[in-house]
């Protein structure tokens, strides 16, 4: 495909990769943020996000002059929206930032235009937002003026540049010429294979596999419970279960948490209740783990008789090794360990600004005089932490690892009760 020019609403953990991946891919983009912070960060070359390599081709996207960013939309040839689609207290879908998004760009949509939808979102938000809302703000006829299809992103975190180039890709279009269009605008990076479809379609099957993997993670989350209860390791069970080739169960945590996985789930619950007990169910099986795991923990301390106990709760973010705390449970354990009226300080090396009362930044100052450590985060950072240097802070030398990522032995051998989540027993 010929350069093309790009505009990208949306400077977020999706929109500013994809964007300096288009720039280096030979086209033109700008990118579009009503964050006047993002715009101060890139504009300095610095990072709003944690995502490895995304410095170096930002940089080398901005030395090519062809990534420049501003809080207004301008005349292109694509427009990409890769703005949130969070759900409202209510469980709900909430579409302001799309709707806001549509209505950004619709001053300089031109016929023969594609905008793609890439944020994840309840099926028919395409024809029910994104559509109407281009049919009120312009003259333009869709499908023959101006193309629209929904490319929804596949990444993690921490991944986000090989899953980009190396993912399959769903694209569904308003109609046959705008999902071409729209494949042979990402066969400019994507190695993957494209498969095209319709537009409500491909917003069904990025919700359906974030929900197969809730529904998953609820299961485990199930055992979990009840193999602490009969005295059985969970994660040697699951580890052996899926030996079986048709047998693939995820692992239990304190919760889910993303952008994704925790929300998007409602969304189906939400456009059809009826039909959706399974999901709900896994949905409140895992929103529910915050608060087990802080029972457990006090419980634990309960046992022991500590006065007045101190918990540093280890990771924020929501999964290991980036900064990403949307819907991270790990706040929702802070809160509820605050419930069992213990005293919390909570730490993440990869979260460089205090974002709570509970937190700090040092490890160290976490650790003194704590009566447990609680691991929320499989970051590197406490998989490869060396309990001799945390053990002298402590007042007693508890570890609960909520993701089973530490060794046990060497734990133990440092002097700690070590319990994990689905064996709650010091083993």
């Amino acid at each position: 495909m010929k350069p093309s020019t790009i505009c990208v609403v949306g400077l977020g953990y999706i929109g500013l990769p994809t964007a300096v991946m288009f720039a280096n891919c030979g086209h033109t983009v700008h990118g579009v943020d009503v964050n006047e912070a993002v715009l101060t960060h890139l504009n300095n070359r610095e990072l709003p996000i944690e995502e490895p390599g995304l410095l170096e081709r930002l940089n080398e996207a901005m030395d090519a002059e062809r990534f420049t960013v501003s809080n207004e939309p301008v005349e292109s040839d694509v427009f990409i929206l890769a703005v949130p689609s969070p759900i409202t207290e209510e469980k709900r879908a909430n579409f302001a930032y799309i709707e806001s998004a549509t209505r950004s760009i619709a001053p300089v949509v031109k016929k023969g235009d594609l905008v793609i939808l890439e944020s994840t979102v309840p099926p028919r938000t395409v024809q029910d937002v994104v559509v109407k809302t281009l049919e009120e703000e312009t003259d333009l006829v869709i499908g023959e003026d101006i193309f629209v299809a929904h490319s929804p992103e596949r990444v993690i975190p921490g991944k986000v540049f090989e899953e980009l180039v190396n993912n399959d890709r769903i694209i569904g279009g308003v109609n046959e010429q705008s999902a071409q269009m729209t494949a042979d605008l990402y066969r400019t990076f994507v190695k993957g294979n494209m498969h095209l479809t319709d537009d409500t379609t491909a917003e069904l099957v990025k919700v359906m596999e974030n929900t197969y993997r809730d529904v998953n993670i609820a299961l485990a989350n199930e055992l979990a419970k009840v193999a602490a209860n009969i005295g059985v390791d969970v994660w040697e069970a699951i580890r052996l279960a899926n030996f079986h080739p048709r047998v693939n169960i995820h692992f239990p945590g304190p919760g889910v948490g993303g952008h994704c996985i925790a929300v998007d789930p409602w969304f189906l619950v939400a456009l059809d209740e009826v039909n959706t007990p399974l999901i709900h169910t896994a949905r409140k099986t895992n929103d529910g783990m915050p608060q087990y795991t802080a029972k457990l923990t006090a419980s634990i301390l309960q046992a022991k008789a500590i006065e007045q106990p101190k918990v540093a709760a280890l990771g924020l973010a929501f999964k290991g090794n980036i900064d990403d705390m949307r819907e991270s449970p790990s706040l929702d354990v802070v809160h509820y360990l605050k419930e069992e009226n213990l005293n919390v300080v909570a730490f993440d090396p990869h979260i460089q600004e205090n974002r709570l009362p509970e937190q700090t930044q040092s490890l160290t100052d976490a650790a003194r005089d704590a009566s447990a450590l609680v691991i929320l985060t499989n970051h590197d950072a406490f998989i490869e932490l060396d309990p001799h240097t945390v053990a002298p802070l402590m007042k007693t030398r508890v570890v609960i690892d909520t993701k089973n990522c530490i060794d046990r032995a060497c734990w133990k051998e440092a002097g700690f009760d070590v319990y994990t989540l689905g064996n709650s027993k010091d083993d």
